[in-house]
């Protein structure tokens, strides 16, 4: 499956005919190959991409060990691409030229600590009056006697955001060589400045 790293830079919008489309623009590549995976050798087939050089004094040796065979320079993000037939040491944007349709991996926006209106659009408690201090408050969280605790997984307030998401078949606009640059309909996770992942959609084009 084709697949590339990048990192978000922010939104904009292009005119494609008459109609003005939002776009999502992922800086993307040129990626090193890392390392190559076989079915005889390793039991499946996949390359391993390196994302963003890293200063050789912040690399340990394992690291030094690892980026040497390929002899490339040590990368801040290493992402493997099962099924991902590439022959070339290095992939760039025009693998997508005649892609239509792509899947977004990334980590959404930390947002912090957050309440169950916030975390999970609770509707709170009655806004009328005689409710004093507690319209945001989550309610009972329980049983008394039976069974005489909180079941797992019950949902509260906590941490929320920074979670690994993958938005699927979100649709290509353009795709940009000389800048290495691509351009995808609509919002992608993460913050911008963020490390994203762009595959080949599995879902099928309309």
């Amino acid at each position: 499956m084709k697949g590339i790293l990048g990192t978000k830079i922010g939104m904009t919008q292009v005119w494609q005919g008459d109609k003005l489309i939002p776009v999502t623009v992922v800086l993307a590549g040129p990626c090193p190959v890392v390392q190559r995976k076989t079915e005889e050798r390793d039991g499946y087939n996949s390359i391993q991409l390196g994302w963003q050089e890293k200063r050789l004094k912040s690399a340990n040796k394992p690291e030094l060990g690892h980026v040497k065979v390929a002899k490339v320079k040590p990368q801040k993000r290493l992402v493997e691409f099962r099924d991902f037939d590439f022959e070339a040491n290095e992939v760039s944007v025009n693998i997508f030229e005649e892609v239509k349709k792509v899947d977004v991996t990334g980590l959404s926006k930390g947002r912090g600590t957050a309440g169950v209106m916030k975390r999970w659009n609770f509707s709170g408690m009655p806004a009328s009056h005689g409710v004093k201090k507690k319209h945001r408050s989550p309610g009972s969280i329980g049983q008394s006697k039976t069974p005489g605790r909180v079941y797992k997984g019950k949902r509260m307030a906590g941490h929320y955001g920074q979670e690994r998401i993958t938005t699927i078949g979100l649709e290509l606009i353009e795709v940009r060589n000389d800048d290495n640059l691509i351009l995808i309909k609509g919002s992608i996770p993460g913050s911008n400045g963020s490390m994203v992942i762009v595959k080949e959609s599995r879902r099928k084009v309309n």
